[in-house]
């Protein structure tokens, strides 16, 4: 939740009024360039957590990669500079964030990523991703996590991965536990800092 405005930001049609500001963060030596909004998460800047999740995370070149709840774009937009040779879709419920993200898109010239407006897989139903990406809405309850995460594994293709972020105050280490319960030795931690974890999981 952005406390500016004390609205969460898993709406479709936020409430709040605009108050867009521009940030900036470094990627692979390139400059990326933003604009984020409130009743956006982060709408601050990059958070710790997405940070280190794009730090952890391995994107291979021809890797078609899936952001779930991509907010202003960081992770996927992040991940179409790596993914070369790939693609990437970017999901949201939240239709600012959506503008956003398409805005974002273009300010960064990515040509292999597009944006679609809907909750979770829904605009993505019956696709399949080598890479899904998230920093799950963990103040929109559990029960919309673990969907975010069985939806996730759905949506892999055979040697995919789901790589998520979060930290303990947001109950991470259950989902690690969650996770390695149904997948027992294909789990890993990819990352660790300030209280956050990374968590990869392979389900095949």
């Amino acid at each position: 939740m952005d406390s500016s405005e004390g609205e969460h930001y898993f709406v479709e049609t936020p409430k709040a009024r605009s108050q867009r500001r521009r940030l900036r963060f470094l990627y692979r030596g390139e400059m990326l360039t933003f604009v984020v909004d409130r009743s956006v998460f982060a709408a601050h800047g990059l958070d710790p957590g997405s940070a280190l999740l794009i730090a952890s995370t391995t994107v291979r070149s021809t890797d078609r990669v899936l952001d779930v709840g991509c907010g202003w774009g960081a992770l996927g937009i992040a991940a179409a500079k790596a993914a070369s040779g790939g693609s990437v879709v970017l999901t949201d419920v939240n239709r600012r964030a959506v503008a956003l993200a398409r805005e974002n898109v273009r300010a960064n010239e990515v040509k292999n990523a597009e944006v679609r407006a809907g909750p979770l897989y829904r605009p993505v139903e019956g696709e399949r991703f080598d890479l899904i990406v998230s920093n799950p809405p963990y103040h929109a309850g559990r029960a919309l996590v673990l969907s975010l995460l069985e939806g996730g594994l759905a949506h892999l293709t055979s040697e995919g991965r789901l790589v998520i972020v979060g930290k303990g105050s947001q109950g991470i280490k259950f989902y690690q536990a969650w996770l390695e319960e149904r997948y027992p030795g294909r789990v890993e931690v990819l990352g660790r800092r300030g209280g956050y974890r990374v968590l990869e999981v392979r389900p095949t």
